[in-house]
């Protein structure tokens, strides 16, 4: 399902893996969540990266932030949901709200900072698809 390297970092540091529907009381007990978005790391090799990476920020957050792994068959649910583009991606929400995204492989500064912002920042709506992105000349889609 994940690669080795991804089901280390669950069972080491005792990451769930989430369901959509197991999200909903997930959220409902933790106020800062960070969501982990891996997709097929055999696709998207920087997930075994952010596998790495990952435990390491959330050291620095100790306390402040609780990480969780989305399980494979609800990734694209989700990802429809929070309307990111790219993988991996770490999904921030506040008490089930969504807060912002971090999509790629960043360095470690750019992590620190982003977490940082995003436990700062108060939730909003995720954004809305750009269709100009993906097909020029299209307005952009309230969804």
């Amino acid at each position: 399902m994940y690669t080795p390297l991804i089901d280390e970092m669950i069972e080491k540091y005792e990451y769930p893996v989430l369901t959509e529907e197991a999200l909903e009381a997930f959220q409902k007990k933790h106020h800062d969540v960070v969501l982990f978005f891996t997709e097929n790391a055999n696709n998207y090799p920087e997930s075994n990266d952010v596998a790495i990476i990952l435990p390491e920020i959330m050291k620095s957050f100790e306390g402040r932030i609780t990480a969780a792994v989305v399980s494979r068959e609800s990734e694209r649910p989700l990802q429809r949901r929070y309307r990111f583009k790219g993988y991996p991606a770490l999904v921030f929400l506040r008490d089930g709200e969504y807060v912002g995204t971090i999509s790629k492989v960043r360095d470690w500064l750019e992590y620190i900072d982003e977490f940082k912002t995003m436990l700062a920042t108060s939730p909003t709506p995720p954004p809305a698809f750009d269709l100009d992105k993906i097909c020029p000349g299209s307005a952009p889609v309230k969804v």
